[in-house]
Order: C-alpha cells, then structure tokens, then sequence
C-alpha cells in the first residue's frame, strides 16, 4: 500500500494514477478481511477498487491523460500534509493499544450488540442489525449523503449535449468481450440478489448489493455504450430511483411514528419486536439498494456519456482516409 501511495504521487500519467489507486483499494480490502471485517472488505473492493475506477477512467475521457504542469512550488502543499500527518500521528498517541479485549470499545455498546443483536432484531449478521436497526440514524443519513451526491453532480453535468444514437466505443467491436459480458452479468446480476438478501445472516447488504447490481449494467455500458445501458435502465428511471430508496428508508421510521412507536423503530411492524425489527431491516436495506444502484449508474450516464460524445466529435473532425484505416 505504501508502494501504491508513492506510485500515485510519482506518476504524472493519470491513467496510470487511476489504476494504483484502484490497486491501493483492493490492498485495502484484503487488509480488512484479515481484520475480519468482511462487510467493510467488500464495501471497500465494491466502490473503492471497482467503481470508482470505473467512474474515474470515465472522467479521463473527458480530460487529457498528462497531468498538467505545476504553476507554484509544491513546498507550500508539502509542508501543509506533513503537518497534517504529524497531527494525526499525534492524535493516536493517546488511543488504547490496537485490538486490547478491555479497550473501552469493546467494554461499551458491542458487548450489548453481540449478546442481543440476533435476539432483538432477528439478523445474525450483528453488522447488518447494527446498521439497518441500532445505528440507523446513522446509515440514513449515509444514505442521503449519497443521494446529494448524485443530484450534485446531475446538476453540474446538466449542460450535457446529447448526440442521439452516436456514441463511440473502441471495445464493442471485441467480440470476446461481448460474449463474456452477456456471460458474466446474469451472474453478478443474481450475486447481486443474493448479497441483498442474504445480508442479514452474512457479509453483505443493500450497500454492496446495490453496487454490485449498478457495476453489472455499467459493465455492459462500457462494452456497448453508454446508449445500449441507457435502452437497458432507461436513465428516466434511474433518476426516480434516486429518491426513492430515501423515501422507502425515511418512510419505515415514519410508519413507526404512526404506530405508536419511535423513528427508526422496526418493532411494530411484525406480530413481534423480533419479527418487526427483521421486517424493518429488509425494507431499509431495500432503500439503501435502490438509492445507492441508480445514483452510481446516474453518475456513470453522466460522465460517461459525455465521454462518449467527446470520442465521437474526435472521430468526426479526423478526415474520411483516417476513419477508413
């Protein structure tokens, strides 16, 4: 990782910056699954190693792949990040010895989480009953961070110029691709599915099934355009959805208040509070799917259309001998 880190600030090549930024993030994952954090790990690999790659090769379409030159000293930045870390190493000096059974931590609320998750909301996945149940203030507003997000950067890119159906993409001639594409997205569609569903007894949930789903369709754009995701997820739709899974988390904590209960508590929903809290936590989860799959697939229409649109106007102004070669 620190390889990775020297690499990225060494290389003035973006493409090559994108890429050991995508390498840093799957060292990372790794990290965190030796750390047991397996929810986290694939958080981390979803978004860190696979979509953000994904969206930034997308940005490089639109900019050019040498970085530009420097018009001030790189002094003053250093000095300003040296010192930044040196507060931060400071900062850890007075925090308990790493993984200590009596750090105050592990004396406080997770004692109570891994004695009484399963029995009070039904999960046996204490992360995902942490997050959709005990913290789900929290996770909610995860969840419009996320949404803002997205409408922000609709709202940057409306000036987007549409070229109907011309859209330019070198790796849809592949025909390999194409036929391993259509192969792998039925299966990263139902993985998709399962994470979804399965998150609630094992490493997953509406986060990392969200971006599973939304990589499977952006997979099949970068393969045959931007335009041929768009007929797939038409992007109208993709726009409702962003809301909506706010609505659909937002709204459970109000069917709580209407019954007679708290925001954000499950337990009236079922004929018990086991019951309820595990109702309640798939139709959050569900929220957390809609808004996280349709904001990273708006944001991917987004850049990559307009990428797509740069490419083609390159195309069009080469004169007609090159476009035949």
């Amino acid at each position: 990782m620190v390889a990775a880190v020297f690499g990225v600030i060494r290389a003035h090549n973006l493409f090559v910056v994108v890429m050991m930024g995508g390498i840093y993030s799957f060292l990372m994952a790794t990290v965190m699954v030796a750390l047991d954090a397996v929810d986290v790990a694939m958080t981390e690999a979803a978004v860190g190693a696979g979509m953000s790659t994904v969206l930034m090769l997308a940005v490089l379409g639109l900019v050019k792949t040498r970085e530009a030159p420097l018009r001030h000293s790189p002094v003053i930045p250093l000095i300003v990040c040296l010192l930044t870390g040196g507060a931060l190493i400071y900062g850890t000096i007075d925090l308990p010895p790493f993984g200590r059974a009596d750090n105050p931590q592990n004396q406080h609320v997770a004692p109570y989480y891994l004695e009484n998750a399963k029995k009070e909301t039904g999960a046996p996945n204490v992360v995902t009953a942490v997050l959709a149940s005990y913290r789900g203030y929290d996770t909610l507003g995860e969840v419009t961070v996320i949404f803002t997000g997205g409408i922000g950067v609709l709202v940057l890119l409306t000036a987007v110029r549409r070229r109907g159906e011309g859209d330019a993409t070198m790796m849809r001639d592949t025909i390999i691709l194409r036929v391993v594409v259509k192969l792998l997205l039925p299966v990263i569609l139902l993985f998709a599915l399962y994470v979804q569903f399965h998150g609630d007894y094992g490493p997953g949930g509406g986060f990392q099934a969200g971006v599973a789903a939304a990589a499977a369709i952006i997979l099949y754009g970068m393969i045959f355009g931007v335009m041929a995701a768009r007929a797939v997820v038409p992007q109208r739709v993709v726009h409702t959805l962003i809301p909506l899974g706010v609505l659909i988390f937002a709204g459970t904590g109000v069917a709580g208040l209407l019954l007679d209960a708290n925001y954000l508590d499950y337990s009236p929903l079922g004929s018990s509070q086991k019951a309820g809290q595990h109702l309640g936590i798939l139709i959050v989860e569900a929220g957390v799917f809609v808004t996280v799959a349709s904001t990273m697939l708006a944001i991917f229409y987004a850049f990559g259309g307009r990428a797509e649109d740069a490419l083609a106007d390159d195309e069009t102004d080469k004169p007609d001998d090159w476009r035949r070669e």
